[in-house]
């Protein structure tokens, strides 16, 4: 477990999730003087290529380029589970020991049926997580004040919030090298990931989200529900004073 408290912590479902879809923010959260957490659901041990092992070193270089922890929870890959009893306990003891006030979780309908288990798991446990009758043993009940999804690797759309990171794109781009594992073409089974231009088409991403607020680099946040303006400012804040 991470010790101490996290301002914002993303939830991925595998490892290299939370770097391509927002490690610009994270690393703009950081720089800003925030603490921030990546969770791993999974050690992403079904991929078709890496091992657990190569890809835990990997995700913690990954961690250590952006300033942020990390742990892995350890949950079923290929195998999350929105209604798991089992797997939201653990996330909402996660939540409640980190005590996030910000919190980035995959896109309810990204088609990779994993991250949307984890967009299911992550919504229900982030409520749970602030009712003192659930599963008290866990800890204290908390409430986080936001939740933003980041579209997936096959996702694009007309994100609600758009967040420039120019100044820490560098930091992006090297916390993705770290997966050599996951995207050096010709160095193992032959994936989508390891095609040569799928990081390029995320920078395309990144590109277009950018031109859509007239700046470089941008990355793209969904709302799920009405957004509280005062935990939206809060959240903007801690971003934004890394970047002015």
């Amino acid at each position: 477990m991470v010790e101490g408290h996290a301002e914002l912590v993303v939830f991925a479902a595998h490892p290299d999730d939370a770097e391509l879809a927002c490690a610009g923010t994270l690393a703009a959260f950081v720089h800003g003087g925030g603490r921030a957490a990546i969770v791993d659901l999974t050690a992403g041990e079904r991929a078709s290529r890496g091992t657990v092992e190569l890809r835990r070193q990997e995700a913690e270089a990954a961690a250590r380029v952006l300033g942020a922890s990390r742990l892995c929870l350890e949950l079923p890959d290929a195998g999350l589970s929105g209604s798991s009893g089992e797997q939201r306990a653990a996330v909402v003891k996660t939540l409640r020991a980190l005590k996030p006030a910000f919190v980035l979780l995959p896109h309810p309908h990204d088609p990779h049926p994993d991250h949307r288990e984890a967009s299911v798991l992550v919504q229900a446990a982030a409520f749970l997580a602030g009712v003192r009758g659930f599963l008290p043993e866990l800890g204290e009940p908390h409430r986080t004040q936001l939740l933003l999804a980041y579209p997936g690797p096959r996702q694009a759309g007309e994100p609600t919030l758009v967040v420039e990171v120019t100044a820490h794109y560098p930091q992006k781009r090297k916390a993705l090298a770290c997966y050599r594992s996951q995207f050096a073409p010709g160095e193992g089974h032959p994936t989508q990931l390891a095609s040569g231009f799928f990081l390029e088409a995320m920078e395309g991403r990144d590109r277009a989200f950018g031109n859509l607020i007239g700046v470089p680099w941008a990355e793209g946040f969904f709302a799920l529900g009405p957004l509280s303006g005062k935990a939206l400012g809060a959240f903007l804040k801690g971003v934004l004073c890394a970047s002015a």
